[in-house]
């Protein structure tokens, strides 16, 4: 199966550009406001043509070098917006409940039951195992993926040119 040059890229090989502009630009061979420009024109591309000309005018990487620079470019670790809103609902919860233990307990002149671990303990635990296990389906997690593999499954087995 022969790729023509213009199919569509995809990220991974944008990202592997934008590596190699990175060492040219680490090398002096660019200068800072001509890399971002290079930069941003990789991530507006579509075509693997037009990847080509960002770097038509720059010398070949060795395979060493390329290596190193799709390893040094790694994209940074987010974390999602949906989980940073549910992390700060607890932990603003679990202050309140704990103030108005704290109050509670220093109207009655002693410590009380402390009744908030029941609001914090449970609502921390399920947050804390969907994070480390990937429970939601964030794009690339495991959840995620076995989704995909179901939706490719049932998209096979529907023939657009069989009647129904």
């Amino acid at each position: 199966m022969d790729i023509t040059p213009s199919t569509r890229a995809s990220d991974a090989e944008r990202n592997a550009i934008v590596a190699q502009l990175g060492t040219h630009l680490a090398d002096g061979r660019l200068d800072l406001a001509e890399y971002d420009q290079r930069v941003a024109k990789v991530y507006a591309t579509a075509t693997r043509d037009e990847l080509a000309v960002v770097l038509s005018d720059l010398p070949a990487l060795t395979s060493e070098q390329q290596a190193a620079a799709v390893a040094e470019h790694k994209p940074p670790v987010r974390i999602p917006v949906w989980q940073r809103i549910e992390a700060g609902s607890w932990l603003g919860v679990s202050l309140i409940t704990v103030v108005i233990w704290g109050l509670i307990s220093l109207t009655a002149g002693e410590l009380t039951y402390f009744w908030p671990m029941w609001v914090i303990g449970p609502w921390g635990a399920v947050l804390l195992f969907r994070v480390v296990t990937g429970w939601e389906a964030t794009p690339g997690t495991q959840t995620h993926l076995r989704q995909l593999q179901k939706q490719m499954k049932h998209v096979q087995h529907m023939d657009p040119h069989k009647p129904h």
